[in-house]
C-alpha cells in the first residue's frame, strides 16, 4: 500500500553468502566485528532477520550472527527431505567460519532452541551459554508408530506439499497478526517482506515446501535427554507466559535457568522483543 509507514531498523543489517556443506547459506550480520558474538537460531518457517526487533532493543553492542536455515529465508535449497542431524553439522560449519577459536554464546527460539541444546551437548567445548528460547523439545514417540510413520512419509513424498500463496503482503500480515497478536501492524509488515516475496503479483513464502513433510524417524526424547545432560554452558530456557508450550520448561536442562514473559505467546522475538532483549543481556553479562 502506498505511503504505509514501514519499520525502520535501529541496527543495520549485513548479508553474507556462505557455502556450508553444500549449500549455500544467506547468514544476517548486524554489529562491529570486534564486538562480543552472539550467535541467533531461528524457528521453522522463521528467518534469522527478524531476529531484528531484539537486536534494535539492546543496550549493549553486540556483534549478532544469524543464519537462514536451510530451505528457509534466503538461504535457497530445495531437498526431497530435511534432517535434524544437518541443522547440527550446518551450525558446527559455521562456528568454524566466524568463531573457530572459542567457545560461542547461542540464542535460538523454537526449533533454533532445540538446535542450541542439542549441539551444547554433542559439542559442549564449543558452547559457553546459551539461550534456549521456548524450545524445549517434543513429547516422546511410541515405537509402535514407526510402521505408519514410515509409510505417511513415503506417502507425503507422492504428492509435492505446498505452503499458501498471498495476493499482497497485508495479507500475509495479517495472518502473521492473528497468530501473533501483539505485534504491530508496522512489525507485522516487517516480517511478512522478510519472509515472502513477490513473483508475478503473487506474495510467495520463502521456504521449500518440503519442509512440510512428515518426518521419516520417529523423536526419541531419550536421546534429546542423554544430549542435554551432557551441556557444560550456562543457560537460561525462556517461555511465553501464554504459549501452548507453557509448562514444557520445567524439564531435564542441566544448571539452567528459566523465565518466563508475560502476556506473550509463542513467539516472544516479535511481541516483547524489548523484555526479550533484558532477559538475554542480564543473563549474558
Amino acid at each position: 500500500m502506498a505511503g504505509k509507514e514501514k519499520y525502520e531498523p535501529l541496527v543495520v543489517r549485513q548479508t553474507r553468502s556462505v557455502a556450508v556443506r553444500g549449500v549455500e547459506y544467506c547468514v544476517n550480520e548486524w554489529g562491529d566485528e570486534g564486538a562480543p558474538l552472539i550467535f541467533y537460531l531461528h524457528g521453522w518457517a522463521d528467518t534469522g532477520s527478524t531476529f531484528q526487533f531484539v537486536i534494535d532493543s539492546f543496550k549493549s553492542d553486540w556483534r549478532v550472527v544469524a543464519p537462514d536455515w536451510r530451505g528457509f529465508g534466503r538461504t535457497l535449497h530445495r531437498s526431497h527431505a530435511y534432517w535434524f542431524p544437518d541443522y547440527l553439522a550446518d551450525l558446527h560449519a559455521l562456528l568454524e567460519i566466524y568463531a573457530p577459536d572459542e567457545p560461542v554464546r547461542l540464542v535460538g527460539h523454537s526449533m533454533g532452541g532445540n538446535i542450541c541444546s542439542l549441539y551444547g551437548g554433542v559439542m559442549p567445548e564449543r558452547v559457553c551459554a546459551i539461550v534456549n528460547i521456548e524450545g524445549f523439545g517434543l513429547t516422546d514417540s511410541d515405537p509402535n508408530d514407526a510402521p505408519g510413520r514410515y509409510r505417511d512419509w513415503i506417502e507425503a513424498g507422492q504428492s509435492p506439499p505446498r505452503f499458501s500463496n498471498y495476493p499482497d503482503f497485508d495479507s500475509l500480515a495479517s495472518r502473521i497478526r492473528k497468530r501473533s497478536p501483539g505485534l504491530s501492524d508496522v512489525r507485522a509488515d516487517f516480517v511478512a517482506r522478510e519472509w515472502a516475496e513477490e513473483n508475478d503479483g503473487v506474495i510467495c513464502l520463502r521456504a521449500d515446501p518440503n519442509h512440510k513433510l512428515p518426518n521419516a524417524v520417529l523423536y526419541r526424547r531419550a536421546e534429546a535427554e542423554a544430549c542435554w545432560r551432557n551441556i557444560n554452558a550456562a543457560m537460561l530456557v525462556v517461555s511465553g507466559e501464554t504459549s501452548p508450550f507453557t509448562g514444557m520448561d520445567a524439564l531435564h536442562f542441566p544448571a539452567s535457568q528459566s523465565c518466563t514473559i508475560a502476556e506473550v505467546g509463542h513467539m516472544i522475538h516479535f511481541e516483547a522483543p524489548q523484555r526479550l532483549a533484558e532477559q538475554i543481556e542480564a543473563f549474558l553479562r
